[in-house]
């Protein structure tokens, strides 16, 4: 019988109790199936990465990142074995998780509403829908 993981039980909750302020606007948004009546969870495993925040109903990782972030190899990565595990994955940087919550939440929820179906690769976000076969 398979039983929790202790060590990524405290990382995520290392990750939640250290959470910054791009992280802390939309959870306020996000928790309790406030938005649309989806569940999402924060700092969510998914394999050896966490999401920042995650929809398992729908298989969406959501990740707020900063600066530090651009062109990141690691990130690349964590996306591809997202996708490869039936994940899709939406990128948004801190700036404009502060500065434009409206659009922000715009796009998350055409994302959510199967609005935005196609790979979107620009300088303010990044979303990589997971292939799903018919």
């Amino acid at each position: 019988m398979r039983g929790p993981n202790r060590r990524k039980t405290t990382r995520a909750r290392s990750l939640r109790r250290d959470e910054n302020d791009a992280e802390a606007v939309p959870w306020g948004e996000l928790r309790g199936r406030r938005f649309g009546g989806y569940k999402f969870v924060r700092q969510f495993s998914i394999g050896p990465f966490f999401a920042d925040f995650a929809c398992r109903e729908i298989l969406l990782a959501v990740e707020v990142d900063g600066s530090q972030h651009a062109d990141s190899v690691h990130d690349a990565k964590r996306d591809a074995f997202m996708n490869a595990n039936g994940w899709s994955v939406v990128r948004f940087w801190n700036v404009d998780v502060l500065q434009e919550r409206k659009s922000v939440l715009d796009t998350l929820a055409a994302i959510l509403d199967g609005r935005l179906q196609e790979p979107v690769r620009s300088r303010d976000l990044t979303y990589l829908p997971a292939e799903r076969s018919a």
